[in-house]
């Protein structure tokens, strides 16, 4: 830290007082000794006998007289108290400056930092004012960006509501005003609003399921889960949905029996999206494919595969954002709500795992890494998941 100039002079002027005084009280103290001393003839002769008893080294040397040894004690602690007094004078400056620096802060300039070097206990000090900075401007980084989610959260779910809800409006409309030629325009006009209300119902549902699971505190219910037992259910589950579409569904056998402790019931959630997406997605494939495997010490991988189109790269970094849609015209024949991976990623973080996903010519894969314990927390790896099939 620099000093200024003024503040130099304030130093120098403290060290010259302080020198000032300390010679005055010591040129005080002597008189005050000398006139004891003059005035009590024994203390002077015993003051004298003293020093001509006290040898020094192997030439006998005498003591000074008593004035020199005290001058040369007082000078010692004087200079001392001289160098006391001008460090707790800069350790006054320095907190002085620390003070102006978060007052320059606390005016609004959150992007400046305290940036001198100090020694001790003071550099401490500066290095966690710095860090309080740092972490208030992420929280407001972090709360600004959540108001932002939450009026993008309005945007997109007023969107999808209003165009099922125009539709259903102008169809009913029409109803009530006798605008239909036919009992066949009626009823054309009739289900198209059903469908349409269906589908808003399927978006209020996922809007209502993302919510719940995007909560840190919402309960699960624990089960030891056997994956191959699940494999086998998913596949008996959607192996007629998926032979509609000239799909087959197949699981991988394993070595060994692989167990979980879940929630079956929010994993089962997972499972349905991902392999309702592969069938929904995939139909110029031919075939999905699940496979459970052990990972890292404590961790099962399950890969839910298909060899449909390959998902483009900037799409593969946004794919787990609600209401993100691949291609939207292709989500507007299908009905997707553009949550489902979303509520996907929310329970599987629930579970302490991950999800990640690759996509190539050959096969997209989405990967899921879960705990074999429940209370286990996994770290996400940076490298692409693999498959076996």
């Amino acid at each position: 830290m620099k000093l200024t100039g003024r503040e130099k002079t304030e130093l120098f002027l403290e060290g010259i007082v302080t020198v000032i005084l300390l010679l005055l009280l010591n040129l005080s103290i002597i008189i005050l000794i000398n006139q004891s001393i003059h005035t009590n003839p024994g203390l002077r002769d015993g003051i004298f006998i003293i020093k001509r008893s006290i040898l020094i080294g192997p030439d006998h040397f005498h003591l000074w007289s008593w004035e020199n040894i005290f001058i040369t004690l007082m000078l010692i602690f004087d200079a001392a108290v001289v160098y006391w007094r001008l460090i707790r004078r800069y350790h006054q400056m320095q907190l002085r400056h620390i003070i102006s620096e978060l007052h320059y802060i606390a005016n609004g300039h959150l992007d400046h930092r305290i940036g001198f070097k100090l020694k001790g206990n003071t550099q401490s000090v500066v290095g966690s004012i710095n860090a309080l900075v740092d972490s208030v401007i992420k929280s407001m980084d972090e709360e600004r960006a959540i108001e932002n989610s939450k009026d993008e959260l309005i945007t997109n779910v007023s969107h999808d509501l209003r165009t099922p809800l125009t539709s259903i409006l102008g169809y009913l409309g029409l109803i009530q005003d006798k605008q239909y030629h036919s009992q066949e325009d009626l009823l054309k006009y009739t289900e198209v609003a059903y469908l349409k209300a269906k589908q808003m119902k399927s978006l209020v549902d996922n809007l209502f399921e993302y919510t719940k699971v995007k909560q840190t505190g919402t309960p699960l219910s624990i089960n030891r889960i056997d994956l191959n037992q699940m494999m086998e259910q998913l596949v008996a589950s959607f192996e007629l949905e998926a032979k509609k579409v000239g799909l087959t569904i197949s699981a991988k056998d394993t070595d060994q029996p692989l167990y979980i402790e879940a929630d079956a019931e929010k994993l089962g959630r997972v499972f349905n999206n991902l392999i309702s997406n592969a069938i929904k997605y995939g139909k110029d494939g031919k075939h999905i494919y699940l496979d459970a495997q052990t990972g890292q010490p404590g961790e099962v991988i399950i890969h839910v595969s298909n060899d449909g189109s390959q998902i483009p790269q900037k799409s593969l970094d946004q794919i787990f954002e609600r209401f993100y849609r691949v291609e939207a015209s292709r989500n507007k024949d299908t009905g997707g709500s553009g949550l489902g991976l979303a509520i996907a990623q929310s329970i599987i973080d629930l579970h302490g795992g991950y999800i990640s996903v690759s996509s190539d010519e050959r096969l997209t894969t989405f990967s899921i890494h879960l705990p074999v314990k429940h209370g286990d927390r996994l770290t996400k790896k940076d490298q692409a998941p693999k498959t076996t099939n």
